[in-house]
């Protein structure tokens, strides 16, 4: 399976009280190239980025594939991996740098999270985070030999996939200002 057009998505950095609806930004690929942009919104710690992801998504032409910086965002939003490949059609892949903290993980939402049970589920029926390339993944709708292939053809200037790279610049960009600790 020959992966040359993804998206990658990431949520916008927000204050730690923030309640509302938290932006969310995706960078389309085709190749080695930045193809297109895409925002939309999900809820601080609300149910729905799957179906928001999927809308998103569903705008792109000729994706082959999803990307996502971790399974949540804004918070706990925890996006439903099968659910996301079934809506959108495309294999997904959660890709981080090093493995969660799952009990962590499971304290918070079970202990501080409305809605936390159904969320850990979803945490739960994603999958252990598997290593990849030099990163660790969860998949759903692509073996762990294409999740490689994917990661190894996206990765250019980091281990993290371009897609994923160029989403989180511009949301901290956008959001902030500028996307790093420096100012050009």
């Amino acid at each position: 399976m020959k992966l040359s057009h993804a998206i990658g998505f990431d949520d916008a950095p927000f204050e730690r009280t923030w309640r509302g609806n938290v932006r969310v930004f995706g960078a389309a690929y085709a190749g080695a190239h930045l193809h297109a942009v895409v925002s939309g919104q999900v809820r601080r710690d609300g149910r729905n980025a799957t179906a928001e992801l999927a809308r998103l998504a569903g705008g792109a032409e000729h994706l082959q594939l999803i990307f996502l910086q971790g399974i949540a965002l804004a918070g706990f939003n925890v996006v439903d991996l099968p659910g996301l490949h079934a809506l959108s059609g495309l294999p997904v892949l959660v890709v981080a740098r090093r493995p969660p903290n799952l009990e962590r993980i499971r304290a918070a939402l079970l202990e501080q999270v409305p809605g936390g049970a159904r969320k850990w589920r979803l945490v739960q029926q994603a999958g252990e985070m598997e290593p990849c390339a030099g990163v660790y993944v969860q998949r759903a709708g692509l073996s762990l030999a294409q999740a490689e292939q994917a990661v190894s053809a996206f990765a250019r200037s980091s281990r993290v996939p371009e897609p994923l790279r160029t989403a989180h610049l511009i949301a901290g960009g956008v959001t902030r200002g500028h996307s790093g600790g420096t100012r050009v």
